[in-house]
Formats: structure tokens, C-alpha cells, sequence
């Protein structure tokens, strides 16, 4: 499995999560697990997916979804879970 992290926030607006996962779904990304609250008008959503079956390569993801987070109006992270852990231990 190749896990990623991808994390969302900014300000809430309709078809996010939708506009997000479309894409992952495209290029046959798994979700294993998401999470999302809004709070007072900020939208924060934190993903794991696997991209193992996927049909494209994480820097193009990378890309495609910072595109996708412009358009939106909000900032979207992808990392590989192994430099995430590295980047957030205490």
C-alpha cells in the first residue's frame, strides 16, 4: 500500500469534498479514511488514501490537486505518509 496524506483547508464552500474525490476517484485512488469539520466558515479535511492502483504518480496528484485547490479557493497538501509522520513528530 502506498499510503498519502492529503489535507484541505480554507474557507467553506459548496463541493469540496465532492470536487476532491471525483479526481482521486478518476485516477483510482482508494480513500481508506477521512475526516472533516467546518468551523466558524473554515473548512479543514484531512484524507488517507492509497494510491497503489493509481493511474497516475504523486507528483502529478500533487499537481493536479494544488490546481484544483486554486479553483476552490482553498489550499490542498499531499504528502506521502512516511515524510508526514517525519514532518509532525513531537
Amino acid at each position: 500500500m502506498e499510503k498519502v496524506i492529503i489535507s484541505v483547508l480554507g474557507r467553506d464552500t459548496v463541493g469540496i469534498i465532492a470536487r476532491v474525490c471525483t479526481y482521486l476517484s478518476k485516477c483510482n485512488v482508494n480513500v481508506n479514511d477521512i475526516s472533516q469539520t467546518i468551523i466558524q466558515g473554515y473548512f479543514n479535511m484531512m484524507m488517507i488514501v492509497d494510491l497503489s492502483g493509481s493511474s497516475k504518480v504523486l507528483g502529478d496528484i500533487q499537481n493536479d490537486l494544488n490546481q484544483i485547490g486554486e479553483e476552490l479557493g482553498v489550499q490542498i497538501k499531499c504528502q506521502r505518509e512516511d515524510i508526514f509522520d517525519k514532518m509532525h513528530r513531537i
